[in-house]
């Protein structure tokens, strides 16, 4: 999305109505509850697909500052613009200090997006001062048993999100945008003769690391008409072997535009690798592109799967974006 489309759309959503969400509001995050006594005004978001939902929901002058934007990761032009004035207080993860020093009142992240497992941040760690940490859902399945991954993980966070801060007809009305574009992609889609076998590629040359049933890439693929490969793979994110690959046998790959080696670099090595030679997405050449914000649970998440449509059904996207 561009500054323009962004800009846009605020007007429309702060004219709006917004209901008041009753405090004391308690939600679940992830296997707790958390609880909130106001709306957060001074709120520290990690990663850039966060920070996404945060802007679209009108709420860049809540933000105290964000975490997480490394080099390695690309971003919309209109983020960086949004962002203008608002600090980054870590190009990774952030320490309690950090937020401390912030003055946060509540750190929206998620986990591997801004806390590990028993590292130095954590919801139980930042308890003693007082801020509260609600959880991106998807990250949720590396601590605790989850489903696989679903576009209503995404759905229900913003809806949250909107409680939280008190604008709940904001993030009704952008999920509404979202699921009217899946739809429109899911409804194309049952016209298609076939369900094409789908690789994701996010980097690795020993081994690749590809995403499973629990990482949003699932559900993109699926909305989009085709079948991740990997998806019986309990995990999110994580590295297999080539091998399997190759027994899967892919016809299209989607290639994570991330990381210090251009997605042209990935799409090049994967074309020379010996062992992929007879794969059919290597012989036919069928690659789809598509950037960190897209592929991680967030507002891009729309066009990821018109994206991924397009390029698995090119007769029924004419056009569409690649």
């Amino acid at each position: 999305m561009n500054i323009r489309r962004l800009l846009g759309l605020l007007p429309i959503l702060c004219t709006l109505h917004v209901m008041a969400s009753d405090y004391p509001l308690t939600l679940r995050s992830c296997d707790r509850d958390v609880t909130f006594d106001q709306a957060p005004q001074r709120v520290v978001v990690h990663d850039v697909n966060m920070t996404g939902m945060l802007l679209r929901l009108g709420l860049r002058e809540r933000m105290a500052g964000y975490t997480g934007f490394d080099s390695a990761k690309h971003r919309e032009r209109w983020m960086n613009e949004a962002l203008a004035d608002v600090p980054q207080l870590a190009s990774r993860y952030p320490s309690i200090e950090t937020l401390l020093e912030a003055d946060a009142d509540l750190f929206f992240a998620g986990w591997s997006y801004g806390m590990r497992v028993g590292g130095p941040v954590t919801p139980a760690t930042l308890s003693p001062f007082g801020i509260p940490v609600y959880e991106l859902t998807e990250s949720c399945s590396r601590i605790m048993t989850q489903p696989r991954a679903s576009l209503d993980d995404l759905y229900g966070d913003l809806l949250n999100l909107g409680r939280i801060f008190s604008v709940e007809n904001r993030a009704e009305a952008l999920v509404g945008e979202l699921r009217e574009r899946v739809d429109s992609v899911r409804t194309v889609v049952q016209q298609a003769s076939d369900i094409p076998q789908v690789f994701l590629y996010d980097s690795g040359e020993d081994r690749p690391t590809t995403s499973g049933r629990l990482g949003m890439p699932q559900a993109l693929i699926e909305a989009a008409g085709g079948h991740n490969v990997m998806d019986d793979v309990s995990a999110s994110w994580t590295q297999v072997n080539w091998e399997s690959v190759v027994e899967r046998d892919p016809e299209v790959i989607v290639i994570v535009d991330y990381g210090p080696h251009t997605w042209q670099q990935k799409r090049d090595f994967l074309m020379q690798h010996p062992a992929l030679q007879a794969v059919r997405a290597i012989r036919n050449q069928r690659f789809t592109v598509l950037t960190y914000i897209e592929v991680t649970p967030s507002v891009e998440n729309a066009l990821a799967v018109e994206k991924i449509a397009a390029g698995l059904h090119p007769q029924l996207f004419n056009g569409a974006p690649r």
